[in-house]
């Protein structure tokens, strides 16, 4: 058989010279013509700063049109339920192969998704208790906390051949594990009504303190005001008992509102399920605010949070229910299932320990089953994602890694090093977009795109080995043996944050002073309480601005502009220079582009194909009513202020007649974070990771807050962004701000004022203080894994 030494054989097999996947003439988002050639069953690394286009050639361009060109192996009939994908653009795409994407996508916010029912464990672990659990209680779905118990019994009308139909009394019967006080959720909830309306208030007066809720207008209002149920112009404390109890508990019911059938239920179901059924995390932050006012949550009396049914519960192996199984550290539930011998199901054993040796393999095995996957971290989520093909016995497929060292210490950064070589050594094509020096070093080839972000970047500035980029002169290649030094003297706190006994997750009462007035970063490997130390102890308030890593929620519609507030002055200077109203110049309302309702093009869905999209005839992409772009600031119409970048607009505003302070201020921040590039009309869909953490950071650099928290600020950062971001933490110190960092970073390590490492390991391993003290007192320690690294680092 041929192998691949065999290359300049005469004898070399035709299907052996397919060893290149290429690309000629990629020009999604702002990648300008790019071609490059990547070798298969290798391990490429795509590098460059945030925006410079490597997501929009790896994910947008690679891996989409391989799974659109698998979704056509389907039927007509099977793709009509498939997301439906348009061919990139790009002139040639060769030599693909099966691409599975692990990306940073959140495991989604459902609240009854858990690190069990996402992967397969929690499938196999129903199984095993239904076949070994005492006493037996059903079939898997009885151990089910998404399962519902079902009774139901009557006559069903039967119809055999010529037979003349009749009646027959059945009964339907299902055993489910759900706990049907909080339904599978785990927690109840108890609602302050005086939260949710004003009872000396009528309807009519505008009773209700929801937000969104208006009694003007919001059709929601005005199905209880019209319902027949309640009196709209009496106030709510003057209900009578009956009118009370329809307007709070009500059983949905047809109604007629101005004409319209409509439905009407109690305000209490309706509250819980437009807000209580939804991720509170994954909220707005004023309907969020709301919620946590408004709502308060508390563990299930009845299952004590473990979600399940008493018979669920009652049904062991040995002294184990699945309750207690799944409320195990991973690795703990390992050896226990390690344990069984039981040859009837031995093969349900080995498929389960071979899953959550994954997880311990990949360094979650301080996680539990039980565990919400909403609160899993982006890196923890791609990692769990990951279980799943680590034993596939599949080969030359192509995976697709969205940087899989975010959330990651320095000392598992090599575990995840290794996991990627293994999954090359199996005959795999691997690529990853990276910017970790540790795991670029490893690569067999690199492409390394730029030279900026942008319209700046989208084209292959080197293409070779790790040698060759560290010799080349491009930003990666300069910034690539980069090392923060130790500083010299670090600022001297103005105050503690004081916090006492801190218990959430897995910290043992930690006592710990936090420093004000200086920057303090919070070490320690993935899972030693890093995050439940700072988000679940520092008191939120309106001193505190907390910047996490949960996903910036937008369409299309969405951009720059519009997510930090800037259009709002730039809409109000517009309206007051012209004369009009300010509604005018936005594309989502007044001032519209009629014929494709302000989306600059036109939508065309053809069914179970892509749709296509074309640009507007009438306004040209440029999304507004020809008439509105007649008026004019400072020399430019709406469209073309929105078509400059960030440092355009700043100079723009900043002076002149058009000079708007207000607009001027917000566009200043976005230029600290490293964004001074980007379009200000740009879509958010089209932002990377990176991109969309620092515009995150620019809006509440807005705000006016004492202490910001920030949960790994270098999340998507190039190397070369780094140091900029280190200068605007700086700023922030010395401006007379606090500043508390989560952080990986040797660099944002080396740069503290002050540490606090915790550990020594993760999960029951971890949430102690093993270390407190400045960056050069850990160097000198080094008892700590922390310490280790940042010794390396720094070359101490």
């Amino acid at each position: 058989m041929a192998t691949r030494t065999d290359r300049q054989s005469p004898t070399l097999h035709a299907s052996d010279s397919h060893d290149l996947i290429r690309v000629h003439g990629a020009r999604v988002n702002n990648l300008k013509d790019v071609s490059v050639e990547i070798p298969k069953r290798r391990l490429t690394v795509f590098t460059g700063v945030s925006g410079s286009g490597k997501s929009s050639l790896v994910f947008s361009t690679i891996a989409a049109e391989s799974q659109r060109m698998i979704n056509e192996t389907y039927s007509t009939f099977v793709q009509g339920f498939m997301p439906t994908l348009a061919r990139p653009e790009v002139d040639v795409l060769e030599g693909l192969t099966t691409a599975i994407t692990v990306d940073q996508q959140r495991m989604g916010a459902d609240p009854r998704s858990t690190v069990g029912t996402a992967t397969d464990a929690n499938a196999m672990l129903r199984i095993l208790f239904s076949r070994l659990g005492k006493p037996h209680i059903g079939p898997p779905g009885a151990y089910s906390f998404n399962t519902a118990s079902v009774r139901a019994s009557g006559g069903i009308t039967v119809e055999r051949g010529a037979a003349k139909t009749r009646t027959v009394k059945a009964t339907f019967n299902r055993t489910g594990g759900m706990c049907t006080r909080c339904e599978g959720r785990g927690s109840v909830s108890d609602i302050d009504l005086t939260q949710l309306y004003d009872d000396s208030k009528s309807l009519a007066e505008g009773a209700f303190t929801i937000p969104g809720w208006k009694s003007d207008s919001q059709w929601t209002v005005q199905v209880y005001a019209q319902s027949g149920f309640v009196d709209p112009d009496k106030p709510i404390r003057a209900y009578t008992k009956k009118e009370l109890q329809a307007f709070l508990y009500g059983e949905p019911v047809k109604v007629k509102v101005n004409g319209v059938n409509l439905t009407y239920e109690g305000l209490i179901p309706k509250i819980q399920k437009s807000f209580l059924s939804k991720d509170k995390e994954a909220m707005q932050p004023h309907i969020r605010a709301f919620v946590e006012r408004a709502v308060t949550f508390t563990t299930c009396p009845e299952c004590d949070g473990t979600r399940l049914s008493e018979g669920a519960r009652s049904s062991k192996i040995g002294r184990i229910s699945i309750a207690d199984a799944c409320a195990m550290e991973i690795r703990n539930l390992a050896e226990w299932v390690r344990g069984l011998d039981e040859p009837s199901v031995a093969p349900l054993l080995t498929a389960l320990q071979q899953t959550l040796d994954s997880f311990e393999e990949i360094g979650l095995g301080y996680l539990s089953l039980d565990r919400p996957a909403g609160t899993l971290s982006g890196g923890e989520a791609q990692r769990v994602k990951m279980v799943r093909h680590l034993g596939s016995s599949l080969t030359d497929i192509t995976y697709v890694f969205d940087e899989p060292t975010i959330g990651l210490h320095p000392h598992d950064i090599q575990r995840m090093n290794n996991l990627l070589l293994r999954l090359r050594d199996k005959g795999n094509t691997v690529l990853v977009v990276e910017h970790k020096p540790e795991t670029i070093a490893i690569a067999d080839h690199i492409v390394d795109l730029g030279p900026g972000a942008g319209s700046e970047g989208g084209t292959v500035c080197f293409e070779g080995t790790v040698e060759g980029l560290r010799a080349g002169d491009t930003v990666t290649g300069r910034h690539f043996d980069d090392r923060a030094t130790l500083k010299d003297s670090v600022r001297k706190p103005t105050g503690a944050l004081e916090i006492r006994g801190a218990s959430a997750h897995n910290l043992r009462d930690v006592d710990v002073d936090i420093p004000l007035g200086v920057l303090a970063v919070v070490t320690g490997v993935a899972g030693s309480g890093k995050s439940s130390l700072v988000h679940g102890s520092v008191p939120a308030g309106e001193n505190v601005v907390s910047v996490d890593q949960s996903p910036i929620k937008g369409s299309r519609r969405s951009n720059p502009a519009t997510y930090t507030g800037l259009l709002d002055p730039i809409r109000k200077a517009f309206a007051k220079a012209n004369g009009v109203k300010p509604a005018l110049f936005s594309a989502n309302s007044e001032g519209a582009c009629p014929t494709c309702n302000g989306a600059g093009v036109i939508f065309t869905d053809l069914g179970m194909m892509a749709g296509t999209s074309t640009t507007c005839e009438d306004c040209e992409g440029k999304r507004f009513d020809s008439s509105v772009l007649e008026y004019h600031l400072g020399g430019r119409d709406i469209s073309e202020v929105l078509a400059m970048s960030v440092a355009e607009a700043e100079e723009f505003f900043g002076a002149g007649e058009a000079r708007t302070p207000a607009a001027h201020r917000i566009l200043g921040h976005l230029a600290d974070v490293g964004l001074g590039y980007l379009r200000l009309g740009q879509p958010l869909t089209t932002l990377s990771g990176g991109e969309r953490q620092r515009l995150k950071l620019a809006t509440h650099m807005t705000e006016k807050g004492g202490v910001y928290v920030l949960d790994e600020p270098t999340a998507g950062l190039h190397l070369a962004d780094v140091r900029q971001l280190l200068g605007l933490l700086d700023r922030l110190v010395d401006s007379g701000k606090s500043v508390i960092v989560v952080e990986h970073h040797q660099a944002v390590m080396a740069h503290a004022d002050w540490i606090i490492d915790l550990g020594p390991g993760a999960g029951h391993d971890g949430g102690r203080i093993v270390f407190e003290g400045t960056p050069a007192d850990l160097v000198a320690d080094g008892s700590s894994l922390t310490g280790e690294h940042l010794a390396a680092y720094v070359g101490a």
